[in-house]
């Protein structure tokens, strides 16, 4: 649960200027990084999450104190993206534009092997990631984004999206899977994989030559003591 609930709902319902200001305050990040990995575009995450904003801003002025008080912030904000960019998107469909790149840094692959962010250390393993993610289907990339990106429950995201709990855990699975199965991110993650086993050989050999010289030097003063007394 948002740790700002309680007292930012409590804010909406008595202040709304200051609720509001309190709300982009705590959330325009985490709307923005929605908006980011949905659009690939930095420019479009800016002006979307303007649009989102001002949207929220208009909605919350028709709602009684009541109806603000018991709002779900970010499930709420990011519903309201996620309606943002769907047009956005059939207006790109309608009026093809070029997108701008960006950087794509956190997407946690939950199946025990290095995740994106680990692989993510130069610019070209990156834009692998974010080409990876842009070619995902949008009834894939959308919970992919909600549920990693904007850290919602699945409930959440049903919500969001509409459509039943189990729905959207298969549409996340896929998702990830389909990133999983992208030539360029198996790749990394094998090279990955090789270096961290490197790295951890050398560590445990390292380990093991201080442990023994540690071993030996406890022993010397023992056999110099064992000399001079039957020298």
């Amino acid at each position: 649960m948002d740790e700002t609930t309680l007292p930012l709902t409590e804010l909406l319902a008595t202040d709304l200027d200051d609720g509001f200001t309190e709300l982009v305050r705590t959330q325009a990040g985490t709307v923005r990084a929605v908006l980011l990995r949905l659009s690939g575009s930095a420019r479009d995450a800016d002006d979307l999450g303007q649009e989102t904003f001002l949207r929220a801003y208009s909605a919350l002025r028709g709602y009684p104190p009541a109806r603000r008080g018991q709002l779900q912030p970010r499930a709420w904000l990011l519903t309201i993206a996620a309606n943002v960019w769907r047009n956005h998107v059939r207006t790109l469909s309608r009026r093809p534009g070029v997108a701008d790149g960006i950087e794509v840094t956190t997407i946690e692959i939950p199946d025990g092997c290095p995740g994106p962010e680990q692989l993510a250390l130069d610019g070209a393993r990156r834009a692998r990631l974010v080409a990876a993610l842009s070619r995902l289907p949008d009834h894939h990339r959308l919970p992919v984004v909600l549920r990693h990106i904007g850290e919602l429950s699945y409930q959440e995201v049903a919500g969001i999206l509409d459509c039943p709990v189990g729905t959207v855990k298969a549409q996340v699975s896929r998702g990830l899977a389909a990133l999983r199965a992208e030539p360029g991110l198996a790749a990394d993650r094998r090279a990955y994989g090789t270096a961290e086993a490197k790295t951890a050989k050398t560590a445990k050999t390292a380990k093991t030559a201080t442990a023994t010289a540690t071993a030996k030097t406890a022993h010397e003063p023992a056999r110099t003591d064992r000399k001079e007394a039957t020298g």
